[in-house]
Order: C-alpha cells, then sequence, then structure tokens
C-alpha cells in the first residue's frame, strides 16, 4: 500500500481545505502544505542517511560510535549492571555537592543571572495550583520552571514522593525501570539507573541520575542530574540521555484553602537534551505540561493513601531522609565563595505579536516539517488525527491567548 495514501485520506483532506470559511485561513492551510513538502523533502535527504534504528525513532540521531562500548566490554553483561565500588570512588566527583545547591539555590532566588523566563501557562485543581515558565539559552536545551502548592501536602511527603521509586513505578507510566547503582549514605547522595517510555514516535531513553537532598529548616533543596557510570555500557537502544538537570525546592506554605490543613510550595527546574529538535520538544512539551501536572498530582494522591496504609517505607525513602543538614549561614558562606556575578533574573509574560496571524517563521517551519515526517512513516505510529491536530493548531495560530500569570 502506498505509504502515504495509508496515513493520509486524501479525500478527507479535500473536504478540510472547503472547510475554511476565510481566505486567510485557506492561505494559511495551504501555505503550511507547501512548507511541508519542502521541508520533507529536504528532510528525506539530508537526515534520513543519518537515522539510526528509523523504525524506532523518527527523530533519533546517529549513535556515535566513539562513545559504544567495545565488543568485549558487552559479553556477559547483566541487562541492569550496578557500578562497582571503584568506579564509584572514580565517579564520586560527579555526584551533586555544593556547587550543585548554590546553583539551585541562585534558580529559586532568581539570581541564576539567566535570561527572563517566558511564562507559558497557569492552571488549577481543587487541591493544586500550578504555573509554568520556559526560557531559551544561548546554547544548551530549553529550560523549564513551575511552581506548583500542594493543598493538604507537607514537605516531608513531597520529598519521600518524589524519591521514591519503588513506588513511582506504580503511578508514573512513563518509567519503565529504575534500579538503584550505588548509595553514599554519608552525604544522603544515590546513583540511580531510569529507563523512561516516550510517546508516539520516540525510543525510550535511559538515564544515570545523580541525586541528594540538602534540608534547610524544614525546606528541601534536592538536586538530580546526569552523571556518568562507565560500568553500565552505553547501547544503542535505549538511547541515552547525557545531558539532564531536574531539581526542586520544596517549602511550606499558607493554604490557599484558609484552614488549618498544611500545604507546600514546589519550584521545579528541568532541561535535557533527548536528541530530538528542540523547537519540536518544545511544542511537545507545551502540549502535555498540564496533563502531566494533573498526572503528578493524582500519583501524590495515590501516594498518600499508600503510606498511610502502610507502616514501612521504601529504602529510597530512608535515602531521602539521610538529607544534609544546612542552614542560612551555611548559604551565606557559599555565596561567599562566589566569584560569580550574579543578577537579578526576570519571570515576564510572553507577548504574541498583533495581527491575528503569529509572524514566527521558524514556529511554521519546525511543525510543518512534523507534518511532511509524519506523511513520510510507514510505520503506522502517526494516525490522520494526530496530523489533523497538528494542522488544526496551525489554523488556530494567533487565536490563543496566554492566561495571565499570577507572580
Amino acid at each position: 500500500m502506498n505509504l502515504v495514501a495509508s496515513l493520509f485520506d486524501f479525500s478527507w483532506f479535500s473536504e478540510t481545505l472547503r472547510r475554511p470559511t476565510s481566505g486567510v485561513d485557506m492561505l494559511v492551510i495551504l501555505g503550511l502544505v507547501l512548507i511541508g513538502f519542502l521541508i520533507g523533502i529536504v528532510v528525506g535527504w539530508v537526515w534520513r542517511p543519518r537515522w539510526a534504528g528509523f523504525s524506532d525513532c523518527v527523530f533519533d540521531g546517529p549513535v556515535v560510535m566513539s562513545q559504544m562500548v567495545d565488543s568485549d566490554q558487552k559479553q556477559e553483561q547483566t541487562l541492569h549492571p550496578s557500578c562497582s565500588s571503584s568506579v564509584a570512588k572514580k565517579d564520586d566527583d560527579h555526584l551533586p555537592k555544593d556547587e550543585d545547591l548554590k546553583h539551585l539555590w541562585h534558580l529559586v532566588e532568581k539570581r541564576d543571572g539567566g535570561p527572563p523566563w517566558k511564562h507559558m501557562m497557569d492552571g488549577s485543581t481543587a487541591t493544586m495550583t500550578y504555573q509554568a515558565w520556559q526560557r531559551d539559552l544561548e546554547t544548551g536545551p530549553p529550560q523549564y520552571c513551575s511552581m506548583t502548592v500542594y493543598e493538604e501536602a507537607t514537605p516531608e511527603l513531597l520529598r519521600d514522593f518524589f524519591w521514591d521509586d519503588d513506588l513511582r513505578l506504580k503511578w508514573d507510566d512513563m518509567l519503565l525501570h529504575a534500579t538503584t547503582l550505588e548509595e553514599f549514605p554519608a552525604i544522603g547522595a544515590s546513583v540511580v539507573h531510569w529507563i523512561r517510555k516516550f510517546p508516539l514516535f520516540c525510543s525510550d531513553r535511559e538515564y544515570i541520575i545523580g541525586r541528594r537532598i540538602w534540608e534547610l529548616e524544614g525546606s528541601f533543596y534536592c538536586v538530580t542530574k546526569g552523571v556518568p557510570c562507565s560500568s553500565v555500557p552505553r547501547k544503542q537502544r535505549p538511547r541515552r540521555v547525557d545531558v539532564y538537570y531536574s531539581s526542586w525546592f520544596i517549602r511550606p506554605v499558607a493554604s490557599k484553602k484558609r484552614n488549618n490543613q498544611p500545604a507546600c510550595e514546589v519550584i521545579f527546574f528541568h532541561y535535557e537534551d533527548m536528541g530530538i529538535p528542540w523547537e519540536l520538544a518544545k511544542f511537545g512539551v507545551r502540549q502535555g505540561m498540564w496533563g502531566t501536572a494533573k498526572k503528578i498530582e493524582r500519583g501524590l494522591r495515590w501516594y498518600q493513601k499508600e503510606r498511610a496504609c502502610s507502616e514501612t517505607v521504601s529504602h529510597h525513602v530512608t535515602m531521602a531522609r539521610m538529607s544534609t543538614k544546612i542552614n542560612q549561614d551555611y548559604l551565606a558562606r557559599l555565596e561567599s565563595e562566589s566569584d560569580e556575578d550574579v543578577t537579578q533574573t526576570q519571570m515576564r509574560v510572553h507577548q504574541e505579536k498583533p495581527g491575528g496571524i503569529d509572524t514566527n517563521i521558524p514556529k511554521l517551519l519546525v511543525i510543518g516539517a512534523a507534518v511532511a515526517l509524519a506523511c513520510s512513516i510507514d510505520r503506522g505510529q502517526f494516525t490522520k488525527a494526530v496530523i489533523f491536530g497538528v494542522a488544526k493548531r496551525f489554523g488556530n495560530i494567533g487565536r490563543r491567548a496566554f492566561p495571565a500569570p499570577r507572580l
């Protein structure tokens, strides 16, 4: 069967073209089709010969051969090897340290000196309020910040919730595998191995994560970042994510319900390089952000019930409670040792351009390329609904407005 015809019903497409009620809508759709066609040609000739494992992930780039282990290292490897003591000592320098605490502290206080954060969205449920921002650096993947207030929850519960991999495997359907590679009880640090599932067109991703918690007067600075571990061989599948940073600050706050129940705030910072175009990744994150926030809250409420019914806690929670105790003087000493010229980082609203149609051409190109790529895949992973959803969003460009921020 023709691969394009199998994914895209041309009679349906013709009806869609006849539907617009204005000449502007018609021009937008025709322009997108033309852009997608041209970019599809470029993608087909330039990118496709370099892809490895095309059927697994459309946007998986080539595996760098210099990073692959030798054939003799692959022999007799278990499915989930752990780091040896000698390797752990060698990799100890890569674990989260005071410099990582200081960096997270500066992010929380908006004193990291980075570019302004652009407001993306906010939302709320009966027991949770949520805000999110995004920014782009000159180099590196897009960065995200969110601020969530959970009603009827304590900082200690949130600390355990985010650290408890045993129960996370039960509520987080994107986490396929989690195991501890090494632990450092003296400083409350550990190295874990994760494999995460990604939707639709991406194959699974592998993470080697170093993590540690600092406790400051009932609040918690939680740092997790990608670290090397040479005893875990690098494989073609799942693809390893080396550039990874995911950290948060948890503190008690007053309940917005104005009752006597506890509440806490989680300020979260995240970025990673998954090996797909950053503009396309930003589009995906924007569409899935609110759904992910609600899924995490559902997981938290389930976790609360599980903990209430159990008299024991997992070993991950035991490690979380071995957090490093610090005070304000400790943070002040870290600041005095800093040579950085940090400045205030602003949180601002992203303003859309007037005129009805967004003139940000790179975004049009990115989504046009996504449509063209969807039409070129013969693996059945994209449906007409996905393609129509992308086209529909383009038809609505310029009509959406970001919600007002609550800073």
